[in-house]
């Protein structure tokens, strides 16, 4: 008697096919952006991711995006599929899911944690023999967006580093901070602090200078001639800077304004300054 011939297996026992990396389901992808300290950093925006790739991209280990920004993204997403990194197109909906927010320009990348400088080594930038470096720092400066700006135009003007005195728990930066900053974030060095005065006090010794902003400051900003290497402090959004950092300032510049409103937003305040601190670095009128 001749053997049986074998069945052939129905469709509903072969194996299924494996979804492209585009489309692949994202379980694992946190709820919420994760705060710092976490396992991994989420950030979006367009621009942001992009620098990511551009200055770490060995630190890359996630990419969701929205099928309306694959052509902005062309370039990180090659450099994932080539990486084998999980590369997810989602619906808008899903992204401010991951993102915690709507404002997330249709990416979100995960990315190990940020790699702070020492202080010590932002002041060795700062001190470099001819380098007459400046560094902005805020003073419990909360706002995401006001953080960000700030950021955003120091890299414009080609300022060295930022300094983010917060005290604990609250963040020194958020997702939402480094997408406003448009890559900013990833061209500075960050130093964070939970004791601004005491960080202000050890560059001090090693001879930069410290200058404030506020409002009442003695000196005019515009036309003043800030002595480098220096940091430019920024204050709390109303309470401006505290005293304790105020008495590690060696100068107090302030904005003269002309109009009914007293004060600039902090931002705002800042891309001033840091033009008049860029013109005086490169000597121009």
């Amino acid at each position: 008697m001749s053997p049986r011939n074998p069945r052939r297996p129905s469709r509903k026992t072969q194996p299924a096919t494996r979804p492209a990396p585009s489309t692949r389901a994202t379980s694992q992808m946190p709820a919420r952006a994760p705060q710092l300290g976490a396992e991994f950093e989420l950030v979006t925006g367009v621009r942001a991711s992009l620098a990511v790739l551009r200055t770490r991209r060995e630190d890359i280990l996630r990419v969701c995006f929205s099928a309306a920004v694959r052509h902005d993204l062309a370039e990180l997403l090659s450099f994932a599929a080539a990486q084998h990194l999980e590369c997810t197109a989602l619906s808008e909906a899903e992204l401010s899911s991951i993102a915690d927010s709507n404002q997330h320009e249709g990416v979100c990348i995960e990315t190990k944690p940020r790699r702070w400088t020492p202080p010590k080594v932002l002041a060795e930038r700062l001190i470099a023999a001819q380098h007459q470096g400046v560094a902005v720092a805020f003073d419990r400066v909360r706002n995401p967006y006001n953080i960000g700006a700030v950021l955003r135009s120091a890299a414009f003007f080609g300022i060295d580093g930022a300094i983010l005195g917060m005290p604990a728990p609250h963040p020194a930066l958020t997702s939402q901070a480094v997408r406003v900053a448009e890559g900013g974030a990833e061209h500075l060095l960050l130093t964070r602090t939970t004791d601004l005065a005491d960080t202000l006090a050890r560059l001090r010794s090693v001879g930069v200078t410290v200058i404030g902003a506020e409002d009442d400051g003695s000196h005019n900003a515009v036309g003043y001639t800030f002595k480098r290497p220096c940091v430019l402090v920024l204050g709390h959004e109303r309470e401006g800077i505290s005293p304790k950092v105020r008495a590690q300032c060696d100068a107090m510049v302030a904005i003269a304004g002309a109009g009914s409103v007293h004060s600039l937003n902090v931002s705002i305040a800042a891309s001033v300054l840091l033009s008049e601190i860029q013109r005086g670095r490169l000597g121009r009128k």
